[in-house]
């Protein structure tokens, strides 16, 4: 039988084209997706669409928007083999990374694609991305995760981040192998692919948004830090730090950081480095920051450590259960 995938449209550049009067960019009519695409009449699937009702850039994107995707899917889950999110590029890593943690027991593919140049343009990359995220949306080769797809790379989505705003390969993930990678053939490096799961569905909502990133830079005052004391209603800070993991070792510096966590802050310290991964127990300068118990963020993106310090935030109220639940693997953005 046919797979059946549904597309879900909510904005960003693949959905725009050239208007041939204005010559500006519009939004796309995808009940005409076909005309532009005829290749989606020769995939082996039945395709659906669902659009937005007001497609947004992706720059506006909220967590209330990573509720609207996960409620479409939880609602749809059963109706369909696989989902493609046509997103903009610019936070598409911050809403995979979401999603996988929503996502609980995911069993379907979930793919997230865009591109680099809208639908209209000669040269556009979009036809070739969304073309191949429906192939691999409704693959034998199951692959029950979230995860992006860009220019012939398949990524887990929250191991994902986007690198380059000029180039058709917008996207990397120095920290966990490709998925998959489209060349004359598909081919998927199963070792990687999480396994489907045994449990049903379930989606958690709910983001605290009380929560900031601070990226360490030489010069950094400590009267700044000690300024965000004053934010009562903050909760988490993900620290991006040197290297792996190393920060100032002054008295100073890391006074003010205890500040902060004795006035109930959770502080996570991932690495301004793309690769790599935090270590602190391997310089002075990080294991200072241990020892006044800032939480180690092992080789997490940005992306997935700001959304999970926000989706655990929401779940627990208790402090210590939050700082348990970072230091774990919850869907694969973590290596232990």
């Amino acid at each position: 039988m046919k797979k059946r995938v549904l597309i879900i449209y909510t904005g960003g550049t693949i959905g725009m084209i050239r208007d041939h009067k204005t010559k500006a960019l519009i939004p796309f009519n995808f009940r005409t997706i076909t005309d532009q695409i005829p290749e989606l009449k020769h995939l082996n699937c039945h395709i659906a669409f669902h659009a937005s009702q007001k497609a947004i850039d992706s720059s506006d994107v909220q967590p209330a928007f990573w509720e609207e995707l996960a409620s479409i899917i939880e609602k749809k889950y059963h109706q369909y083999d696989g989902f493609v999110i046509l997103h903009g590029t610019d936070t598409m890593a911050y809403t995979a990374s979401a999603l996988s943690y929503m996502l609980e027991n995911l069993g379907k593919p979930v793919i997230l694609t865009g591109s680099q140049l809208p639908l209209g343009v000669i040269r556009t990359d979009a036809k070739r991305n969304l073309i191949t995220a429906i192939e691999i949306a409704a693959s034998k080769k199951l692959v029950p995760e979230v995860c992006i797809y860009f220019n012939s790379q398949l990524f887990r989505g929250n191991r994902a981040e986007k690198f380059t705003s000029s180039k058709f390969d917008a996207f990397q993930s120095l920290n966990f192998p490709v998925l998959a990678e489209a060349g004359v053939e598909m081919v998927f490096d199963e070792r990687m692919i999480l396994p489907k799961p045994k449990k049903k569905l379930k989606v958690n909502y709910g983001f605290n948004e009380h929560v900031l990133v601070l990226k360490l830079f030489p010069g950094l005052s400590p009267a700044v830090i000690d300024a965000l004391s004053e934010i009562k209603s903050l909760r988490g800070i993900v620290l991006e730090t040197f290297g792996s993991g190393n920060a100032p070792s002054t008295k100073k510096f890391l006074d003010s950081i205890e500040r902060l966590i004795k006035n109930g802050i959770v502080v996570l310290n991932i690495s301004q480095c793309s690769g790599g991964m935090v270590n602190q127990n391997k310089y002075e300068t990080g294991i200072g920051l241990r020892d006044i118990g800032v939480i180690s963020g092992g080789d997490m993106t940005t992306e997935a450590a700001i959304t999970k310090m926000m989706f655990l935030l929401n779940r627990y109220s208790s402090r210590s259960d939050v700082k348990r639940e970072l230091k774990k693997d919850h869907a694969g953005e973590l290596s232990l």
